[in-house]
């Protein structure tokens, strides 16, 4: 028996199957201990060496410093706020687009559904025929473009890139390969068929793309959330939070928002702030070099984006701090550790007394509306380069009534609206049989008439010049702007108004400025007759939804009285422009005052004002300083804006209105104008002529009214002529009396060199004086 176990072990050991045996059990005898080290004796140590690995610190944003006036009234700080964020802490598969658009666009109804506006900054609006337009121009829209199409630099774009419509990068953005904004059809395959921007009206895909594409700056740090609506009421924290279940990434996060004195009139000085750009990101950053981390900005910074707030923002803005955090492989906060509190900006205290100020712009408001009125008439044909004064010059009553069309006081589109008045309508149907006359009339000019440009009447030259402004400005990819040979010949005569219309579109066509691509023509048409026709009806059908050319249209109707201004009255009542207070309409109907005289006194009520007309003059600046200290104490710029609409979370709306605003309510006439000084110059002149030695303290001038010693066929005139002369003055008379008069012969002694009149001399004396005076 102990024979057999022998025999039997030495079969295994000499088995092939014995030595695999062994080598297996000395493998698994190693993995084990490798298991055993890994986990046991030092698990705690790779654990904290992994997360090492994916340490962060997450930026704490310091409060802006607060701006004072000088009697210490608060004119802009920071007020506790609530946000609601998003985070991109979705996993990556096929369904990503669709389950963060559809969390997205739940969102934005609560947000907008409980009265409040989402942080829509972006780059591209709908203008007011619905259709997607660039809020930028020149190298900012390349940049913007650039940005999109994830190029590096603008150079980089391809020419059909750079004109690329808004409608075709709005495209882009909703397209399955970025944001995948559209419908998802389920398939017999388990899966999606997706249509782009499809389920949305234009509204809904704006909001849905500018939220995702502020989203995707943040990518590469996915733990950053993003802030989809600043400053929100409880009623709307309350139901995203009651939701937050079914919200994946939204949170509702503590913050801070910049908050303006309700005044217009410190708006041009106080600024606003917003989102930083990539310009300025760059450019701050620049001017912070050498500077510690917490003084250099990041991409979701707020800055000051004009007036005192971008003036002084290295001081308004406040040292950061930060907060380690440790997140996942798909950026998801585990943990947080050591937090540096971030420090809050310097407070300013400015000159300005807030009080003076706002009293100051009602006055400067009502000096303008004063104005207006006064020139005032009862007219339709005026010509304001027949007067040889400004003095005499008038307002005519129709250019009141198309102002209110052009300048979007009244509002073209709610014309035809399912909500339009009884007086909408009826202007709206005559409208519409003007503009098909229109049409026709520039189908047969186009097509057979042919007339050379300077020889038709001022309404078609005014109707052909805005087609081709139309087609080169807003359809770049029709109308290839850009290609436009300034040299070739049929171009310079169009410009010069020596050819018709027609044959300066055909040349565009057989020189390639017309992509006959995208007009559908390249298979339908084959040649340049067909091409012209393809063309001519493309136009046409874009002039029927113009707004721009619809005020063309507007004012030739109002200037034949084709509309009336009892209409217009009417409609500023139905579009809500007006109150009617104290039975106004019912006298106007009654035919008890005249739409002439009901306007006049709208306007002396200010209940219309210079800045919605838009005509000359409607605004104004005044600048007034303490003599004894040189302090500001009032810096006014009329007309002005509220500047808490496009702090924070800017009002697109709002801001786009603004830039198409006539009476530029953007630009600080205070400030950024060059403005002749008038008779406050007076005093340097006085003193170049008294240091010059060509008038003396004692010396009289005689005023006769009429200054004729150097151009007697166009004379400049003292202020009070014709109503009189100032007779003899002495400088001080011509000081206290601002006599044109005496100062124009100071001038012209000034200018005297060896008994010859020389302007430049003259004017070389004068500048040397007002530099002495420091203002230069």
């Amino acid at each position: 028996m102990l024979g057999n176990i022998r025999d039997k072990l030495v079969l295994i050991v000499t088995s092939r199957l014995f030595y695999v045996a062994v080598v297996l059990v000395i493998l698994f005898s190693i993995l084990v201990q490798r298991l055993f080290v890994l986990q046991i004796i030092r698990g705690e140590s790779y654990n904290e060496n992994f997360t090492l690995r994916i340490k962060r610190e997450k930026i704490l944003s310091g409060t802006r410093g607060t701006i004072f006036d000088r009697n210490g009234v608060i004119l802009a700080e920071d007020k506790l706020a609530y946000s609601v964020t998003i985070e991109d802490n979705y996993d990556s598969n096929d369904t990503k687009n669709k389950d963060m658009n559809d969390t997205i666009y739940r969102l934005i109804r609560i947000i907008e559904g409980n009265g409040d506006k989402l942080d829509t900054e972006f780059n591209i609006y709908l203008d007011e025929n619905d259709e997607f337009t660039y809020a930028v121009s020149g190298r900012s829209k390349l940049r913007f473009i650039a940005d999109v199409l994830g190029q590096n630099s603008t150079e980089d774009l391809l020419l059909k890139e750079q004109n690329m419509p808004a409608s075709d990068l709005m495209e882009y953005l909703c397209s399955k390969e970025r944001f995948g904004i559209g419908s998802y059809i389920e398939n017999a395959r388990g899966g999606y068929d997706f249509i782009p921007m499809e389920g949305y009206t234009n509204t809904e895909i704006l909001k849905l793309v500018s939220i995702r594409y502020a989203m995707s700056l943040n990518s590469y740090q996915k733990f950053i959330a993003t802030i989809v609506a600043a400053d929100v009421n409880e009623r709307t924290v309350a139901e995203v939070m009651e939701n937050k279940i079914d919200l994946q990434g939204v949170d509702v996060v503590e913050d801070t928002v910049r908050e303006y004195i309700n005044d217009p009139s410190m708006s041009h000085i106080l600024g606003y702030t917003g989102k930083i750009s990539e310009e300025e990101l760059v450019q701050l950053n620049a001017s912070s070099s050498g500077a510690s981390e917490a003084d250099n900005y990041i991409l979701n910074d707020m800055v000051g984006k004009s007036g005192i707030e971008q003036v002084e923002e290295k001081k308004l803005q406040g040292k950061k701090g930060k907060q380690t955090i440790f997140v996942d492989n798909l950026g998801r906060v585990t943990e947080t550790g050591e937090t540096v509190d971030p420090q809050a900006g310097s407070n300013l205290y400015l000159t300005i007394d807030s009080n003076l100020q706002r009293v100051v712009y009602k006055l400067l408001e009502q000096k303008i509306a004063g104005i207006v009125v006064s020139k005032l008439r009862d007219v339709k044909d005026y010509d304001p380069e027949e007067e040889n004064s400004a003095a005499n010059i008038i307002i005519p009553m129709d250019d009141v009534y198309f102002s209110l069309f052009d300048n979007n006081v009244i509002s073209i589109p709610h014309l035809s609206s399912s909500g339009a008045g009884v007086y909408e309508k009826k202007v709206h149907e005559a409208y519409l049989v003007k503009l098909e006359s229109v049409i026709s009339l520039l189908d047969e000019e186009l097509k057979n008439n042919k007339t050379v440009y300077n020889e038709l009447d001022e309404e078609m030259r005014k109707y052909e010049t805005y087609v081709v402004t139309m087609l080169q400005n807003q359809y770049p990819e029709i109308f290839m702007a850009n290609e436009v040979d300034p040299g070739n010949e049929i171009y310079i005569k169009w410009k010069a108004g020596e050819l018709p219309l027609t044959d300066y579109l055909r040349e565009a066509i057989a020189r390639g400025w017309i992509n006959i691509n995208n007009l559908g023509a390249a298979e339908q048409y084959l040649n340049s007759d067909e091409i012209f026709e393809a063309l001519v009806s493309y136009t046409e059908e874009k002039v029927r939804s113009d707004t721009g050319f619809a005020k063309c249209v507007f004012e030739y109707m109002i200037k034949d009285s084709e509309i009336n201004g009892n209409q217009i009255c009417h409609i500023l009542y139905e579009q809500e422009k007006l109150i009617d207070k104290d039975n106004q309409l019912g006298r106007l109907d009654s035919g008890e005052v005249t739409a002439f005289e009901f306007m006049k006194q709208r306007l002396t009520n200010l209940e219309i004002t210079p800045a919605q007309l838009a005509l000359d003059p409607c605004s104004g600046s005044t600048v007034i300083t303490d003599v004894k200290t040189g302090e500001v104490i009032a810096c006014v710029s009329y007309p002005s804006y509220d500047n808490n609409r496009l702090a924070n979370t800017i009002d697109a709306d709002y801001y786009n209105s603004l830039t198409i605003d006539k009476s530029l309510p953007l630009y600080d006439y205070a400030t950024q104008q060059k403005t002749a000084p008038g008779s406050t110059f007076k005093p340097v002149t006085s003193t170049a002529g008294l240091e010059e030695g060509v008038i003396s303290t004692g010396e009289r001038i005689n005023c006769v009214g009429v200054y004729d010693r150097i151009d007697p066929t166009r004379p400049p005139k003292c202020w009070i002529y014709p109503n009189g002369t100032h007779g003899e003055l002495d400088i001080v008379g011509a000081i206290e009396n601002s006599c044109n008069y005496f100062f124009y012969e100071v001038g012209y002694r000034l200018s005297l060199t060896a008994g010859y009149y020389n302007s430049d001399v003259g004017i070389s004396k004068i500048a040397k004086y007002a530099d002495l005076y420091g203002l230069s």
